[in-house]
């Protein structure tokens, strides 16, 4: 593992003047490549990946795509440190408020965890807790301060190691963002306000991951049983086969990619339910009851549901 010096200007410290959200993520986000290799995307006002996938109406089961196609649109699997690449893919994304920076990629291999503090939960706190009982002397790193109030820590993992996506597996409020995640880039804007580095601007290094907290992150844990979806649930909602297939591929999410599947699967049945084909406040009560058995807050999930009926809904009245 090695340390990694991140630009202070990558969106930490100002905005372009003048400049839309857009065109300061794009800047942002060529920096971040340019000078230190990471590997982005371009990200909506939502912290999710901008570029619609080309695959958004193939039927759930279809064999998944990661960029096999030659399209954009395939989240972080599309993630470059090419400069041509990167404008390509904000140029396909106009509404575009920020940017990811890959976890678990060369040369850096990211690891991030995403220290939250609401719902009276600290998850700064809790990872001081962490360290003391292990007795982890857990060195100065790179700190993003989030518009919620929470704070996004950035280390260096080693190469051999696949650090997994988690929330809530090492302590209250602390989720691991690894192999497959992204962290968001200072300067991006979310719903609630920019990110920007926290961190003493003389001292941006991300550190190396210690041992001991790496060996934490990547432990297994026993899941609990996930309660049954009710039997026929889905379809007392109608709608057919349409709605049955958006709750299972709500259920079958992989941890990680809850929350994005749950958008995509509300946008869809809205979509259907602007078309008549299906009431719906029936089909967020069935899809809310999906995102609790795969283990979603119920705030998270009725925001995420929430937003995807803006999205479609909203848009249309």
């Amino acid at each position: 593992m090695s340390a990694a010096t991140v630009p202070q200007g990558t969106g930490g410290r100002q905005a372009y003047q003048g400049s839309s959200d857009w065109q300061n993520a794009l800047a942002n986000a060529l920096e971040a490549a340019e000078r230190f290799g990471f590997e982005v995307i371009p990200l909506s006002v939502r912290k999710l990946p901008a570029i619609r996938s080309p695959h958004h109406e193939d039927a759930p089961g279809t064999p998944k795509c990661h960029g096999e196609c030659g399209q954009l649109g395939h989240g972080i699997h599309d993630a470059s440190n090419a400069p041509d690449r990167i404008r390509a893919m904000f140029d396909a994304a106009r509404h575009a408020a920020g940017y990811g920076i890959a976890c678990g990629r060369p040369p850096h291999h990211l690891v991030g965890l995403d220290l939250d503090r609401k719902n009276g939960v600290d998850g700064v706190w809790e990872l001081r807790k962490l360290a003391a009982k292990h007795g982890i002397s857990v060195p100065r790193t790179v700190v993003i301060r989030t518009p919620s109030g929470g704070f996004h820590a950035w280390w260096t993992g080693p190469a051999e190691v696949k650090v997994p996506n988690r929330a809530g597996h090492v302590a209250p409020g602390v989720d691991v963002r690894g192999a497959g995640g992204y962290l968001v880039g200072p300067g991006s804007r979310g719903t609630s306000g920019v990110y920007a580095l926290a961190s003493d601007p003389d001292e941006v290094t991300v550190q190396p991951i210690p041992a001991q907290l790496l060996c934490l992150l990547t432990a297994g844990k026993a899941r609990p049983a996930r309660p049954a979806f009710p039997d026929g649930a889905a379809q007392r909602v109608g709608g057919g086969r349409s709605l049955v297939g958006l709750v299972r591929c709500v259920l079958d999410a992989p941890e990680g990619q809850r929350n994005n599947r749950l958008f995509w699967a509300a946008c869809k049945a809205f979509e259907h339910a602007a078309a008549g084909r299906l009431q719906a406040d029936a089909a967020a009560a069935a899809l809310t009851q999906a995102a609790a058995v795969v283990g979603l807050p119920d705030n998270e999930a009725a925001a995420t549901i929430e937003s995807a009926r803006g999205e479609v809904l909203g848009a249309a009245t």
